[in-house]
């Protein structure tokens, strides 16, 4: 089954999630890992997969999401892979062109840590993934030229190397510009740029690099039709 979208919902902290109503008619397939089938729930949206060892439920609420969701899948607690994982393997069967990650940042520091790596497993597919809190934008993208777009509530663009080097990094249509620059690990060079216009390019010939799109601030609101 060929999807265009997939969206999985973690178990980040609530505060940090965004309306995922407002953007329900752009996703396909809603996916939770444990606690996060609860969040998807909780605003108002049926999980297509409820996924996980479900340990940070009561058993009042593991009722109620197997009652919501379309399918539910349990795992034991002891287990090789995490709940977020495993909802990512889930969402790799419906072959999406994009997968959006919530509830993936905030809480403990481990989780996010290793929730990031996993974007890397999203690029290697060919699909776009992309880690949206309410302040920040990620995505782990890998050689080649790439384009980004303007989203004015996510105006300062950050690269930051994931590698231990990055380089031929050439930025075009950016405030501060780069021309076949190396980047290494700790390097600040391309923190806490903008766009001059609608779009830019950003383009390297080896390593990876993570592209982040940040705010200061909270809001209620989000966009997620203008791309990384």
């Amino acid at each position: 089954m060929n999807i265009r979208t997939a969206a999985i919902v973690g178990n980040g902290p609530p505060e940090l999630i965004p309306d995922l109503g407002g953007i329900a008619n752009e996703i396909d397939i809603w996916i939770g890992a444990d606690r996060g089938a609860l969040t998807i729930i909780n605003h108002n949206i049926r999980p297509d997969v409820a996924i996980g060892d479900f340990d940070s439920t009561s058993n009042e609420e593991k009722k109620r999401i197997q009652q919501q969701s379309v399918r539910y899948a349990t795992f034991p607690s002891e287990k090789d892979y995490t709940d977020l994982e495993l909802a990512l393997f889930e969402a790799f069967r419906f072959n999406p062109d994009k997968i959006y990650l919530f509830g993936t940042t905030g809480g403990r520091l481990d989780h996010t840590l290793i929730n990031i790596q996993l974007l890397y497993h999203i690029a290697k597919k060919n699909i776009l993934g992309i880690m949206i809190d309410k302040n920040n934008q990620l995505r782990l993208t890998l050689p080649g030229r790439h384009t980004i777009h303007q989203d004015n509530m996510f105006s300062h663009i950050s690269f930051i190397p994931y590698s231990r080097y990055v380089s031929g990094l050439t930025l075009r249509g950016f405030y501060y510009t780069l021309t076949n620059e190396t980047i290494s690990w700790g390097s600040t060079l391309s923190i806490s740029n903008k766009l001059l216009s609608n779009y830019g390019t950003f383009s390297y010939h080896e390593g990876i690099l993570l592209v982040v799109k940040s705010r200061d601030g909270l809001s209620k609101a989000i966009s997620t039709r203008a791309r990384l």
